[in-house]
């Protein structure tokens, strides 16, 4: 059987539905309903709650994880929930975007404010570690680099589909003329790298 595994922000329920497919029990939880039905239609068993109060009796779950969601929560708050969802000695992982990733972010000479808006809502190695460290678990950090590419095309729809929750707090002048720039300015084949900060925390 496989282990209990909790998905913290699920969203549409993409990580979730990969990780029931590899033989885990996974439940996922996310603040959007619009989401958890979207996860649902993918045949996940998602419910609408937040990860600061998670509906969950105490010691249920074996793993967790949180992709590319840790930096939208009250830290705190949901990494103790988390502790008290999770056996001792389970495992929680959280993808997220080390700093260094806003360095060369491609969007960055289109949208001015988007690397200072992005440095200030995701937490560092440190940030992370002390939070954990104080919420009763043991990490260790692992950075991962990874290389990807996009077609023109792809970038447009993923601009205007405003993709990235960062583009939803540009103002509206400043993403219109980024838009607009990123119609005439961007090349065919654009080459980015993703800088992913991974901390593997083992409950105590």
């Amino acid at each position: 059987m496989g282990k209990r595994v909790l998905d913290v922000g699920c969203g549409t329920g993409r990580l979730a539905a990969a990780l029931h497919d590899r033989g885990s029990r996974v439940w996922g939880v996310d603040p959007s309903p619009e989401m958890v039905q979207a996860a649902k239609n993918r045949g996940v068993n998602a419910k609408v709650a937040r990860a600061e109060q998670l509906p969950f009796k105490e010691g249920w779950f074996e793993r967790a994880a949180l992709w590319l969601t840790v930096h939208l929560l009250d830290r705190p708050r949901a990494f103790a929930e988390l502790r008290r969802v999770l056996a001792v000695d389970a495992r929680v992982v959280i993808a997220t975007f080390d700093p260094s990733h806003f360095d060369r972010f491609w969007l960055n000479e289109i949208f001015p404010s988007l690397e200072r808006i992005d440095r200030e809502r995701f937490p560092t190695e440190a940030d992370l570690t002390q939070e954990l460290v104080a919420s009763g678990f043991e990490p260790r950090v692992v950075r991962i680099t990874q290389r990807a590419g996009i077609t023109r095309q792809a970038a447009l729809e993923r601009i205007r589909g405003r993709y990235i929750s960062t583009l939803e707090l540009l103002s509206d002048e400043e993403y219109r003329s980024g838009l607009e720039r990123a119609e005439s300015e961007l090349p065919n084949e654009i080459a980015y790298a993703l800088e992913w900060l991974v901390v593997i925390a083992v409950r105590s």
